[in-house]
This record gives C-alpha cells, sequence and structure tokens, in this order.
C-alpha cells in the first residue's frame, strides 16, 4: 500500500496518530513488522542502555569508530531540535528527505495483506531508521535504547555487544519502583554468549545476575577493566589491552571517564571484528562532541546547555558546575517533565543557583512553569534558605532564556536544563554567543 506522504513532517504527523499509547512496553507488533521487513544487519551491532550516559558514550563510540577509518550507522533519541538528529551515517546527520522511503517500507509492512498492525511513534520510527541503516553499507552500527533494554523497540536486534550505562531511578511507571528492577529491565539487551559491558561502578545486583543467567560475557569495572587519571591525563587497562597517557575526552564533567571507560572495553571486547588503534582512539575521544551534555558556550555571560532531567544526572551537573569556579550569580533556566522527581533535582541544583526562570515546555507531558515555581518555593521553606534567591515564570525557554540574559551582568553564567525540551528549546536557531546587554559588556 503507497501511503500519499511526501514530507518528513507528514510522516511524523502519522506516525502520532497511528497508536493510542505515546509509550506501549512490548515487542510482539513491532517484531512482527520488522520480520515482514526482512530486518537484519550484516555488521556488529553494539547497543548501549542506561539511565544516564547513553548519548555520551554512543558518541564516544562514533568518534573513535570514525577515526579508526569505520563507515558508522548510529542512532539516538530523543532529539534536540530536528527529527533527524536521531540517526547519523558517517558522521553526519541523515537529510529528511533520505528517510522517507524507509517510513514508506514500515508503512508498507505494517499494512501488508490488510492485516495492519498499530505502531507507536517510537516503533514506527525506530523501524524506519534501523531500516535505513541496515541499507547503509555499515561497518559498526550503534544503537541507543530508547527507554528501559528489554522490552525496548530496539531490542528486536541482537546486539554483539551490550554497554550498560549508570543506572538510576527514573520512569518508574514503566520500569519498576527501584534500582533493582529498573537494572533488570536494561539487563535485557544482553545476549547468551556476547560481551556486555557494565560502566556503571555501582550496577545493581540484577544486571550481573542476568549476564550470570543466560551465559553473556560479563565486563564489569574494576575486575575485568579499570582506569585511573591525574590532573593531566588518564588511562585504561583490561582483559591485554591498555592505553595509558589519554587526554581528557572532550566532552566535560567528570562523570565521563565512567563513560569512555565502558567505550574502551566495548572496543576490547570487539577487538577480533572492529580493531582500533591507539591513535584512533586518542583522537575520537579528544573530538567527541555532543550538544547539551554539560555543553560549555562561551561568550557574556557563560551559558552552560545540559539535558540532566533526574536526580542523579542533575547531581552530575551540580558537581561539574561547582568544579568551575566562582561566577558572581547563577541564573538557570528550568523546565521539565511532570512525571520526575522535581524536589529532589530543585534541591540539588538549589544551592549553586541565585535566580531561576521557569519555562512551560511545549508537550503535554511537561510541568507546567507555575507548577515548578510552586515546587522550587516548597523546597525552598523545607531548606530554611536564607539567601536572596528569585524566581520568575516564562512560556518558553527562548522567553526564559532573554530575560536571564537580560538580567545577568557579564561575568554571570546561565544554566539551562531540566529536559531535551528545555536544552533544545534554546537551541532552535542555534547556540547563541551570548553578550550581556550592559554598559561596558
Amino acid at each position: 500500500m503507497h501511503t500519499n506522504i511526501h514530507s518528513l513532517a507528514g510522516w511524523l504527523g502519522h506516525c502520532e496518530r497511528l497508536h493510542p499509547r505515546a509509550i506501549d512496553m512490548g515487542l510482539e507488533r513491532v517484531r512482527e513488522v520488522a520480520r515482514r521487513m526482512a530486518l537484519r544487519f550484516d555488521c556488529p551491532v553494539i547497543t548501549v542502555a542506561g539511565t544516564n550516559g547513553k548519548g555520551s558514550t554512543c558518541a564516544m563510540l562514533e568518534a573513535v569508530a570514525l577515526q579508526a577509518g569505520y563507515r558508522t550507522g548510529m542512532y539516538t533519541s530523543p532529539h534536540l531540535v530536528h527529527f533527524e538528529e536521531r540517526c547519523r551515517i558517517d558522521g553526519s546527520i541523515v537529510a529528511a528527505a533520505d528517510l522517507l522511503a524507509h517510513f514508506q517500507a514500515v508503512e508498507n509492512a505494517r499494512t501488508l495483506n490488510g492485516a495492519a498492525l498499530s505502531l507507536s511513534y517510537f516503533e514506527f520510527t525506530t523501524l524506519a531508521i534501523l531500516h535505513l541503516m541496515s541499507q547503509a553499507r555499515l561497518d559498526v552500527a550503534i544503537v541507543e535504547v530508547g527507554l528501559g533494554g528489554r522490552l525496548d523497540a530496539t531490542n528486536i536486534i541482537d546486539a554483539d555487544c551490550a554497554i550498560i550505562t549508570s543506572i538510576d531511578i527514573d520512569h518508574q511507571e514503566y520500569l519498576g519502583p527501584d534500582r533493582e528492577s529498573i537494572g533488570r529491565e536494561k539487563a535485557g539487551i544482553m545476549r547468551s554468549g556476547r560481551p556486555v559491558i557494565v560502566s556503571d561502578p555501582m550496577a545493581p545486583r540484577s544486571v550481573t545476575d542476568h549476564a550470570l543467567e543466560i551465559g553473556a560475557d560479563l565486563w564489569s569495572p574494576g575486575r575485568d577493566f579499570t582506569f585511573s587519571g591525574d590532573q593531566q591525563q588518564w588511562s585504561w587497562a583490561g582483559r591485554g589491552r591498555r592505553h595509558a597517557g589519554l587526554a581528557y575526552p572532550s566532552l566535560r564533567g567528570a562523570n565521563q571517564l565512567i563513560n569512555a571507560s565502558g567505550v574502551l572495553a566495548a572496543l576490547a571486547a570487539l577487538r577480533e571484528r572492529l580493531p582500533v588503534t591507539a591513535q584512533a582512539v586518542r583522537n575520537g575521544l579528544a573530538t567527541v562532541a555532543l550538544p547539551g551534555r554539560f555543553q560549555i558556550v562561551p561568550g557574556q555571560p557563560t551559558l552552560v546547555l545540559d539535558v540532566a532531567h533526574n536526580p542523579h544526572s542533575v547531581a552530575a551537573l551540580s558537581a561539574n558546575l561547582d568544579a568551575m569556579g566562582f561566577f558572581p550569580t547563577t541564573h538557570a533556566v528550568f523546565g521539565a517533565m511532570a512525571d520526575k522527581d522535581l524536589a529532589t533535582m530543585l534541591a540539588r541544583a538549589g544551592p549553586l543557583v541565585e535566580r531561576w526562570y521557569f519555562t512551560d515546555l511545549p508537550t503535554a507531558r511537561a510541568e507546567t512553569a507555575a507548577a515548578l515555581q510552586k515546587k522550587w518555593q516548597a523546597v525552598q521553606s523545607l531548606a530554611g534558605q536564607r539567601r536572596a534567591v528569585t524566581s520568575s515564570v516564562h512560556a518558553d525557554p527562548v522567553q526564559a532564556l532573554r530575560a536571564a540574559m537580560a538580567a545577568a551582568d557579564p561575568a554571570d553564567r546561565i544554566v539551562v536544563f531540566g529536559s531535551f525540551y528545555t536544552v533544545g528549546g534554546v537551541l532552535l536557531d542555534g547556540p547563541a554567543r551570548l553578550h550581556a546587554n550592559h554598559p561596558g559588556a
């Protein structure tokens, strides 16, 4: 069946209307459509799951593989500004026009012989991107799990190597109430007899238990690989491989060494099929870039963009902000989803922020700016806050950022965080270099 849709926006609208639920855990429908499409990969597939650090891990894998001369395909989600950002081939974002035939292929398979299967937006778009990647003559495919692992649409592909990054409490309504049950869901991407790299140094027991149960080749930090560093450089060792005198990854933040360490373990595990030189590792880690991960935009004032959207990642952001040195005033633009542990997020960032700019976001799942401000006021009164901290509410991230820019002095910093929608909202026209509009700035 040929649907009369000729644009990416048209297809995405079609995907939004198809299925009654935005998130529908389960693989039966998506696996059947993939079977009808004969979806398969002829290259090693690395699948990455975890609560935080997935995007950074994928970006580092891609950067090192590109430096080693491999043709890479990468699928990540969600996007910051444009849908096409979810798929990169050979280091470049795919063109919207190049996705259309693959959306049509999914639709044809979904509606085959009049026996139409319903797919959620994520399932449909995942199949389209995986189909494009499967036909792109890749040397390696890097696939980021959307939510959880076991029942995520990406799990229809058997990973040649799985990576599980840090695990924390998030999406409890789908994944379970604690780290053990969430770990069990993430562990679903492992395959018997194949390597699984656990980069979380404090991984839940359920992750290691599942690896043993199914006979996966488990790589644990501290046992199968280790890293150490001083102020100048760091080194990594694991199962017969060593990398010494490495420069720190160009992605900023202390947490990135944990991610980089997992990446080096995955490359060591796949070295028979995907050999990489020490020089490719050095150059890849030195050049990797990922918008919105503790991204510092130079200017006056300094702008920091971070998609931190749960207590664990906000704690990491706070530590990274703390390490930046002194700023007279920190202005925070904050918008977040209603189902997050907002009180803990606000409490963790609170000691570093003097002025809050709460913003509405363009999705029904978001908390309103007014409700965020109320939650913040409750956190303030509980903490018995003595500092004079101010707050305001705004209709969208751009207006919130404008208000922060108008209030900020050149030596201040502005932090934008809380959701992909918050950071994506201020990046709509590309990252602005900030110039405070004050006399003498």
